[in-house]
């Protein structure tokens, strides 16, 4: 090409825009009119979110709920702090968030109890604080703004239901993959078991364990009990992972899980749930964690000084292959 015809091209090109710009100087337009408005960093609302880890996939999907739902588009600045599954860190972050000024502070608490001092120093220092998921033991309900979370127990007294109603043919052995002890969804779960175990005297744990809600500890359980040569036909446990966990020690010893052992599992995760519609789960309670959106109302409602819920429990269901679809899966987001 030569730098004759180089020259022709940019002067059309500086001819076109520049007529483009007279065009829309003509009619008033202005570069950001294209553009959403963004807050400035003095606008945003400043949350801190101590969150217990990210030991399973519904710990993953309830983060991505919050930092999608407070996100800077909406007029929030998030600051995410990872517990690792210790108190002691939330303890400090919590602390942490106090001392930056921060407008609310969002708590996924480790375990029920513990939480007093800190949270008096929160309230001491006026910031609100909004609990999920779990739930907080506490006599003075004064510490926390509100809670928003699931109901452990009616998931445990679920699950028994379902097993009431099919497992009826024979004596249950079952074993027992509990959570993280102390912690909501552990106590809520276990309980719901346990009033079903002293509804049915044909019904005995034949292990219990704690598997912290991860997969590596629930197949290590999982071939505990292999090992041991106890005999079962259920598996009660309390989280998605734990079961995949499970179901890898199971498929590894030659059992066939969902056939030779019924697995009763908690959360319904997409990966969970595909896993129940080729017969390996045979029942999954759900355990929606898509927190975000509700704690996004709930902290509009504060600002707009509008009556707010203490408490508010999201609604769940649960799944077995009756009414479970791929189409259904697809659709719930998590």
């Amino acid at each position: 090409m030569t730098g004759k015809r180089i020259s022709g091209i940019v002067f059309r090109m500086a001819l076109f825009l520049g007529l483009l710009a007279g065009i829309c100087l003509a009619a008033g337009c202005k570069a950001s009119d294209s553009l959403p408005a963004q807050p400035s960093q003095e606008d945003l609302i400043v949350v801190g979110f101590s969150q217990v880890g990210a030991e399973s996939d519904w710990r993953n999907a309830n983060t991505i709920s919050m930092q999608e739902a407070l996100s800077p588009q909406n007029g929030y600045r998030l600051i995410l702090e990872d517990a690792q599954q210790k108190q002691e860190k939330q303890i400090t972050s919590i602390r942490n968030f106090i001392n930056q000024g921060v407008d609310y502070i969002v708590l996924a608490p480790t375990t029920e109890t513990g939480w007093d001092t800190v949270l008096t120093e929160a309230r001491n220092a006026q910031i609100p604080v909004i609990i999920v998921d779990r739930m907080i033991e506490t006599e003075d309900t004064s510490l926390f703004t509100c809670w928003v979370g699931s109901d452990f127990l009616k998931e445990g007294t679920t699950a028994v239901q379902w097993m009431e109603e099919n497992l009826r043919e024979e004596p249950l052995k079952i074993v027992h993959l509990q959570g993280n002890l102390g912690s909501s969804a552990q106590l809520g779960r276990t309980r719901g078991l346990e009033q079903g175990l002293q509804k049915h005297t044909d019904w005995e744990v034949v292990f219990r364990a704690p598997g912290d809600f991860t997969q590596a500890k629930g197949q290590e359980l999982m071939e505990t009990v292999l090992e041991e040569g106890l005999e079962f036909n259920v598996i009660y446990s309390e989280n998605d992972n734990m079961t995949y966990g499970a179901i890898e020690a199971l498929q590894s010893a030659g059992i066939e899980p969902g056939k030779d052992v019924t697995i009763i599992s908690f959360d319904a995760s997409s990966t969970a749930l595909h896993m129940l519609l080729e017969g390996k789960i045979t029942y999954d309670v759900e355990c929606n964690p898509l927190h975000g959106p509700r704690v996004q109302a709930i902290i509009e409602e504060l600002e707009a000084q509008k009556p707010f819920s203490k408490y508010t429990y999201v609604e769940e269901t649960s799944f077995d292959r009756s009414n479970t679809t791929e189409q259904l899966i697809e659709s719930r987001g998590y």
